[in-house]
């Protein structure tokens, strides 16, 4: 077997898309049960990150909060429907795309923001568990899911997700960030009773803490993503300072007003980015990421995951010995 023939086998028996035929099935080729074979990402799913990543993010926190809590207190049959139904529709759009599309990536995560406030708030006012126990447990589940993500994939780096299984695990994150971050929030404002303006002093100032130690060498996705968790109950702070009433510390223009306002500006942005496109990752900065467990500057293209080492090596064709060069005799 010469080294093409066996580079083709080896692809065959690594490539579960591939027929026993050896022939690489069409992609618009239905499985069985007449549904088309889901394909792994052609690109990074995220977007990168800067100045507008961060303002779009706090405006959904925001909007999160403002808006659940607006149906939460006028029908709670609507909360439910738009929080499962919204979520459920942004995640079918999301997860069936193959690469980074704004309108869709910021939805789901507009929809993650009021599931996620939802699910902190009703487990406080259906259980009667206090923010002092839910906050500490949601930062558990959050561990836990980053540790797992880690262990699996070697990286929690965003420049990673060009994969079903790293989009699910980053979504998970987010997730849990928000129901995280709206505990936090109201462990602070409401049950400590701290005020809304005051508390999004607080959280702006330990949101400050991982940017400049990013400046000063900390490591970027560890201070990228306690920065993410930290945006959830800075911008729900302001929301709640800007709706609730004055008997509460808010300027009082209401949950319905300030989600309506909030939605207009996040379509605009969102249409911002669509259109120019800036916020589209390089492909080469995600594939120089793609292997690196938490990879600082200088060694991105050092850090490869000992799986991926793994599959390369079997991946690559053999030479046979005929071919091998002999070594001279002394």
């Amino acid at each position: 077997m010469n080294g093409s023939c066996a580079l083709r086998s080896l692809q065959v028996m690594h490539d579960p898309a591939t027929s026993v035929s050896g022939r690489s099935p069409d992609p618009s080729t239905p499985r069985r049960g007449g549904k088309p074979p889901k394909l792994e990402p052609l690109a990074a799913k995220v977007p990168a990150i800067g100045a507008m990543f961060w303002i779009i993010k706090l405006i959904t926190t925001g909007v999160g909060e403002a808006a659940s809590d607006f149906m939460g207190n006028t029908f709670i049959p609507l909360a439910v429907v738009v929080g499962v139904g919204g979520m459920w529709l942004a995640f079918r759009w999301q997860l069936r795309a193959r690469e980074y599309h704004a309108p869709t990536y910021w939805f789901t995560v507009m929809m993650v923001a009021v599931f996620g406030t939802m699910v902190a708030d009703g487990i406080k006012d259906g259980t009667g568990i206090s923010y002092s126990i839910t906050t500490p447990f949601f930062a558990v589940v959050v561990g836990v899911i980053f540790w797992r993500w880690y262990r699996s994939e070697g990286t929690l780096s965003i420049h990673s997700i060009t994969t079903r299984r790293r989009e699910a695990f980053y979504w998970s994150a987010v997730l849990g960030t928000f129901a995280l971050g709206t505990a936090a929030g109201d462990l602070t404002a409401i049950q400590l009773n701290i005020g809304f303006w005051p508390s999004a002093a607080l959280f702006a100032g330990v949101m400050a803490v991982p940017a400049i130690a990013w400046k000063l060498g900390l490591n970027p996705i560890a201070a990228f993503w306690l920065c993410y968790v930290v945006t959830r109950p800075l911008g729900a702070s302001f929301a709640d300072g800007f709706s609730k009433t004055h008997a509460e510390s808010g300027l009082g223009l209401g949950d319905g007003l300030v989600s309506v306002i909030g939605i207009a500006v996040f379509a605009v942005l969102v249409a911002y980015v669509a259109r120019t496109k800036g916020d589209i990752q390089d492909p080469a900065e995600a594939h120089a990421y793609d292997h690196a467990p938490f990879p600082h500057a200088d060694h991105l293209h050092e850090q490869v995951h000992p799986e991926e080492q793994a599959r390369a090596a079997a991946a690559a064709p053999r030479q046979p010995l005929a071919e091998q060069p002999q070594t001279a005799p002394r």
